[in-house]
């Protein structure tokens, strides 16, 4: 355990450094108000556009509160892995082609400690810069568009942190399994996009998919619950997540590191 926790503390502190807690929170809070802001500036946007006819009306139906909150989700589904995938495909590559990681285990530390607690370090950053993003999104929807209950909006953000969890294990596992951290982003921002699509496509077949956490999330804002067959996903996913990062530690502990 105290091999562990030195990991886990030096990640912490390479990401500060790299200023990973400063610009990662930040991007994730400018992604999250946005959406809430332009639902209800957008009138005034589109007139300040000009060449519109004069005395033109524009008049836009605000979304109601769910929905401006569920825009907010589609946005980290999109731009927040992208950004999550970028801020962590290095994890083990990087240290492996810096010769860094040869060095941490030329010492007593094992592959298990080593592959889970730069896991659980990425996992710390992404899911605080998910919160702050989170909470800014349903401040500025509460002050300008509507009340969300609080309940549901920690529920779907739940759900939807086991969705992100899940990307940010994949990536975990191919900056082990791959050299070079573009492909390694090329490769996991393709495998979720590919399960995304699939469990939209056969989404009746695939009722324990992690992507299905998404849809979860926007029926917790919606409808106050979960979709059918809620506890099989929550089982499955977190089975998928054990799985994957067990993958990556025996693929860490089969390769050779350089010298």
């Amino acid at each position: 355990m105290r091999q562990w926790l030195l990991i886990y503390r030096k990640e912490m502190l390479e990401m500060r450094r790299s200023g990973k807690w400063l610009w990662v929170p930040i991007v994730a809070i400018l992604l999250s108000v946005m959406n809430p802001v332009t639902s209800y500036y957008m009138p005034q946007i589109l007139d300040k556009a000009g060449n519109l006819p004069e005395g033109t009306i524009i008049q836009i139906p605000l979304p109601s509160a769910p929905e401006v909150m569920m825009e907010t989700l589609s946005q980290f589904g999109t731009m927040g892995v992208l950004i999550l995938v970028l801020a962590s495909m290095g994890i083990v590559a990087g240290e492996r082609e810096s010769g860094v990681a040869s060095i941490i285990m030329v010492k007593p530390v094992s592959h298990l400690s080593f592959i889970t607690a730069k896991w659980a370090g990425i996992l710390t950053l992404a899911m605080a810069s998910f919160a702050a993003g989170y909470a800014s999104a349903w401040y500025y929807t509460e002050l300008l568009i509507g009340h969300v209950p609080v309940a549901r909006s920690l529920a779907s953000m739940g759900a939807y942190s086991l969705w992100l969890a899940f990307v940010l294990t994949v990536t975990v596992m191919m900056s082990t399994w791959l050299r070079g951290n573009g492909a390694v982003a090329f490769v996991s921002l393709f495998a979720t996009a590919a399960i995304f699509i699939l469990t939209g496509v056969f989404g009746q077949y695939l009722l324990w998919s992690p992507a299905r956490m998404a849809d979860h999330a926007g029926a917790f804002l919606l409808q106050g619950g979960p979709l059918t067959a809620f506890p099989l996903n929550v089982a499955a996913s977190l089975a998928l997540i054990a799985g994957i990062l067990a993958a990556a530690v025996l693929l860490f502990r089969r390769q050779e590191l350089p010298e």
